[in-house]
């Protein structure tokens, strides 16, 4: 078992993409999982919409994060609390709507939906969810080029992830009514221009 645990050790040092796949591929599923738990219109969980979420955070979320995370940190090179804030801020203005449109076009993709609705649920959740995304990924995001080796920044992502990926879930389930008030008040005020 030793030496198991040892040669993963190695491949997650050699290859850190590996390692975000990994942990994308245990904390998306089991984020997917508290948030079905939680669902009180639910009565069993679905294990199908599990298996989405396992595809979609290896596969797809997994690895533009590793390369988003690099390509950070080519742009604004340094490592201060001034440059963390500034990579923070490029980040919900260039990574956010590509990693939120990637979610909601990938997950309802992967449920087999016609590309219409697809393309109707990102229209109605992208900005509602980019909202709640300026209020918490900066955060994260601050720590993370400030605080954190580069080589480890994409598993404290995953971590946040795994809290982000359960209010996606959420949000993935809501229907435009339904979103909750504290989303439309944050006083950051936009529209799809499509």
């Amino acid at each position: 078992m030793a030496t198991i645990l040892k040669a993963l050790k190695k491949v997650g040092q050699q290859y850190p993409i590996v390692r975000g796949m990994a942990t994308y591929s245990v904390l998306w599923p089991t984020s997917n999982l508290v948030q079905q738990s939680m669902d009180k219109t639910r009565d069993k969980y679905d294990i199908m919409e599990t298996l989405r979420y396992l595809v979609l955070g290896t596969f797809v979320t997994a690895p533009t994060v590793h390369v988003w995370v690099k390509l950070a940190s080519k742009i604004i090179k340094g490592s201060t609390l001034k440059h963390a804030v500034l990579k923070a801020g490029l980040e919900q203005v260039l990574f956010a709507p590509v990693g939120q449109t990637q979610f909601y076009l990938g997950i309802t993709l992967l449920e087999g939906r016609p590309w219409n609705e697809c393309v109707q649920e990102w229209k109605q959740k992208l900005i509602p969810t980019w909202k709640v995304a300026v209020c918490f990924w900066p955060v994260v995001q601050t720590f993370n080029f400030a605080y954190v080796a580069e080589k480890n920044r994409v598993v404290v992502v995953s971590v946040a992830s795994f809290m982000w990926t359960i209010f996606l879930s959420y949000m993935h389930h809501m229907q435009q009514d339904s979103l909750p008030g504290f989303i439309f008040r944050l006083g950051i005020h936009a529209a799809l221009p499509i």
